[in-house]
């Protein structure tokens, strides 16, 4: 196990003291295309198991990843984030061959609690104070029902205590608020964030946060292969990952989709094969792949409704038998897709798990209230900021 943790840091290390090119992954870009860009080998991703092809078509474009070119303009390496936690790692070996490998992502993560009085607009704001262009929408998803913010003015304010990864000095992934206040008008809103269920209520234990349901989008006679985030499998002696749940059907079986959203693509993906990605309420998107072909009249923008039919089980793309692949997010990390469809939604708080709830959130308006009644407030204050580094330690399955 030293070896392995020990050549990792060797690995981040080589890379990270030498220039390496920053780039957004381009649109249409696959990682087959890449490899030819560099004149690599495509056996490099034919000869993967099936679990590390569909990695490679978890790659996203926008997605900044990092490359170190030699002299002659090959390849040296290159690390490609796919969610917050792992990225794929292709390098030149000491033989000139190109390895591949999946490695842990070594971030930095922090908990700031700022306060911004409002000058021109939230979003303007917030970015200039913590460079985070995702944190203004973030605010404003969780207030919507009930905060216009286009009538914000100058004298107003904002207070959050939110968390963000950070890599290579930037934000990383999307943010995480903890705890918000919005000031219009003198009139004070909160928002605080429950961690037994990850809904948004008020100080008063009040639910903020809409219900939304999934079903399992298909009849299947069994589950092949479950999620698995970033696990240290202990006899292959690598990390493994598979960013969604396999479940075998007949090949023809029909897919359903597992909640009401817009189609967002329609289409191959790399070795998922035909796949629909449908965007949801709420920032979740579900992913089916591998389909034989879709339903017809099944396009990118249309509207459907749960349970409305999709498309038809196959084994299109790198797959060794009939079944689907489903993948779901939300605001662009992967989750399991059992926990969300079959996890019961608890939102009322009750009892002692209110009382708790409410106790708490008092100590975090008094902090906020503390800084909000000084007056003479007129540039962004940071309360306090406290940062960690992610484990490198493998965990094993």
């Amino acid at each position: 196990m030293f070896k392995i943790i020990l050549a990792f840091f060797l690995i981040i290390t080589s890379l990270f003291s030498t220039e390496v090119k920053e780039a957004k992954w381009p649109m249409g870009e696959t990682f087959l295309t890449f490899l030819d860009k560099y004149s690599i080998p495509q056996s490099l991703y034919f000869d993967l198991e099936k679990e590390d092809k569909e990695l490679c078509s978890e790659i996203t474009a926008d997605r900044y990843f990092y490359l170190m070119e030699n002299e002659d303009g090959t390849l040296n390496q290159v690390l490609i984030p796919i969610s917050e936690e792992i990225q794929l790692h292709v390098y030149k070996d000491v033989d000139d061959t190109y390895k591949f490998e999946t490695l842990p992502i070594s971030y930095r993560e922090y908990t700031e609690t700022i306060a911004i009085p409002i000058m021109t607009s939230v979003s303007n704001e917030l970015q200039q104070a913590t460079g985070n262009a995702a944190l203004a929408a973030h605010l404003k998803s969780i207030f919507k029902a009930s905060v216009n913010f286009r009538r914000m003015q100058k004298g107003d304010f904002v207070a959050i205590e939110y968390t963000q990864k950070e890599l290579l000095g930037k934000p990383f992934g999307q943010p995480e608020i903890k705890a918000a206040m919005i000031e219009v008008a003198g009139k004070k809103y909160y928002r605080f964030k429950n961690d037994d269920n990850d809904k948004y209520y008020d100080q008063t234990g009040k639910a903020f946060t809409k219900i939304y349901f999934f079903k399992i989008p298909l009849s299947y006679s069994r589950i092949s292969s479950v999620f698995t985030k970033k696990r240290w499998h202990p006899v292959l002696k690598r990390y493994r990952a598979h960013l969604g749940t396999d479940f075998a059907a007949p090949r023809g079986r029909k897919i359903y989709a597992a909640g009401e959203g817009r189609v967002e693509f329609v289409g191959r993906r790399g070795g998922y094969g035909n796949t629909i990605i449908i965007r949801h309420p709420n920032g979740y998107k579900t992913l089916y792949a591998h389909q034989s072909r879709f339903r017809s009249g099944i396009k990118r923008g249309r509207w459907v409704k749960r349970g409305e039919l999709i498309g038809y089980v196959g084994s299109t793309g790198l797959s060794s038998g009939p079944h689907l692949h489903l993948g779901v997010y939300r605001n662009g990390r992967a989750l399991n897709p059992l926990k969300i469809i079959k996890k019961p939604e608890k939102i009322v708080l009750k009892g002692k798990a209110k009382r708790t709830f409410i106790a708490n959130a008092k100590i975090t308006i008094e902090k906020l209230n503390a800084v909000v009644a000084d007056e003479n407030r007129r540039e962004a204050t940071k309360l306090d900021r406290m940062a960690s580094t992610s484990s490198l330690i493998p965990k094993e399955i």
